[in-house]
Parts: structure tokens; C-alpha cells; sequence
């Protein structure tokens, strides 16, 4: 018995002690999806590709959430409950405040949607965690060659909250729009879900032509996106953020929502 509690802490020594938690805040292009409806991917699936192992990835967002609903059910509550000093709290959402249609989304941008980011910035700070802001994520809407914001007042008050309050601030809308754009109006579909029946991905047996949900690639290249910058804002976190980051640079699909 002594022997084996012996090894046993040694074990615990050697492990590496986890420095902090990054909590995401999101909606669905942020979240993570079960193997079953693979192709599909949420960046958040892939940030802790990005990290050393002193780091680990708590990942809140869900598909369908604004601020709004994302409050509302109380997931501020548990993200309040668990978050700590030295964790970091990134914040994407815009997709379904902007949403008309389904009205229990929706948040006027220099209303309820700054309002409740103002929210969740303060449940990071009186926690002694680090608050970070981040534009809505790019859609696939090309016109004459270029990709238009579809958000842009929400990413505006992002930036403007940003301002006010000092919070650091990943503009994902601009950098995610210019990886797209570069990629092209064609070259870009593999970015996002685009798929025809004869393709034969069983998550989407009928094909699917979505240009606001991405595909494992696409999902991966936007977690580089945010891994890259959050490490430019040079935060205690950013340390954590490996100077290299092969997993999210792949050009070949995995196959899974893996690191490797």
C-alpha cells in the first residue's frame, strides 16, 4: 500500500498543474457537436490545439444562443460558478441578436446586446478573470469578390464596448473576412458546409449548402485566427498560446474533431 501511494504521488507530481480555464461564451459557431454530426465544427472544438498543456478549454457556447437566451437560461449563472482568478472569458456572439425572426433572440446592438456583454464582462472581472471580446465570426457572403460584414452594428458596439471599458478585443469579424475572402468565393465552400447528396456524409444524407456553420477545416482555421490573436494581446494567457500551432493549419481534413 505504501508502495503504490508512493508511485501514485510521484504521478501527481509529474503531472502538469493546470494553469487556468478559457471559458467560451458563444452560439454555434463557436460550440462543440458530437461525432454524428461530423463534418460540422465549432472553433471552440479546436482552441486547445493551440495551447500548452497548462491550459484547459471550457466551452459554453450552443448552437441557436444571443446574449439574450444565452443569459436567460442561465448559463451566465454556471459560467459565474465555475470561473476563477487567472481564467479567461472570451465572448463571441452577434449571429442570433441580429435575428428578427425568431424575436426571443433578437438584441438591438447599443441595447440589450450591450447590456448584457456588460454582463458578462462583469462576471469575468469580479471573479478575477480576464475578459475578452470578440466580433461575430464571418459568413460566406461574397459580393464582387469581397465578403460583407452581415453584422455590422453588433461588431461595431462590440468595438465600441472594447473602447469604453478596456477589454481586450479579438475583431474576428475583420479577420475572419479577410482569411475567407482570400480564400475565394469557391475555394471557400470547404470552409463552411457545403456538400451534395452524392458526397455521401451521413450527417447530411439530403446535402447542405450552409455558409454560416463550418466544416472541420473551416473550424479549424478560425480557432488559428482567434489562438493568434488572443496571443498578440498578450494577456497572462497569452504565454499559454504555443508559438506554433500545426493542428489548426491543416489542409487535409482528420476526419474527427481531434487535435491529431
Amino acid at each position: 500500500m505504501l508502495r503504490t501511494g508512493a508511485v501514485l504521488l510521484f504521478m501527481l507530481a509529474a503531472m502538469p498543474a493546470l494553469a487556468s480555464t478559457i471559458h467560451i461564451a458563444g452560439d454555434s459557431t463557436a460550440a462543440n457537436y458530437a461525432a454524428d454530426r461530423y463534418p460540422q465544427a465549432g472553433w471552440g472544438q479546436f482552441l486547445g490545439c493551440a495551447l500548452d498543456g497548462s491550459v484547459a478549454v471550457r466551452n459554453h457556447a450552443v448552437g441557436g444562443r444571443s446574449t439574450r437566451t444565452f443569459i436567460g437560461e442561465k448559463r451566465l449563472e454556471r459560467i459565474a460558478d465555475e470561473i476563477r482568478p487567472g481564467d479567461t472569458l472570451l465572448m463571441q456572439f452577434g449571429h442570433n441578436d441580429a435575428n428578427r425572426v425568431k424575436i426571443e433572440r433578437y438584441a438591438d446592438p447599443l441595447g440589450a446586446y450591450r447590456t448584457n456583454l456588460i454582463r458578462m464582462i462583469a462576471v469575468a472581472k469580479s471573479a478575477g478573470a480576464q475578459p475578452v471580446l470578440i466580433t461575430p465570426v464571418t459568413r460566406r457572403n461574397f459580393e464582387n469578390g469581397r465578403v460583407l460584414a452581415d453584422f455590422p452594428a453588433w461588431s461595431n458596439a462590440v468595438r465600441g464596448l472594447a473602447a469604453e471599458l478596456d477589454v481586450p478585443l479579438i475583431d474576428l469579424e475583420r479577420d475572419s473576412g479577410a482569411w475567407v475572402e482570400q480564400a475565394g468565393a469557391e475555394g471557400s465552400k470547404r470552409l463552411f458546409l457545403h456538400y451534395s447528396k452524392t458526397d455521401g456524409v451521413a450527417a447530411f444524407p439530403e446535402g447542405i449548402a450552409d455558409d454560416t456553420h463550418f466544416s472541420e477545416i473551416g473550424a479549424r482555421g478560425i480557432a488559428e485566427i482567434v489562438a493568434r490573436d488572443l496571443k498578440a494581446l498578450n494577456l497572462p494567457v497569452s504565454a499559454h498560446v504555443l508559438a506554433t500551432r500545426p493542428d489548426l493549419a491543416r489542409t487535409a481534413p482528420l476526419g474527427r474533431a481531434a487535435c491529431h
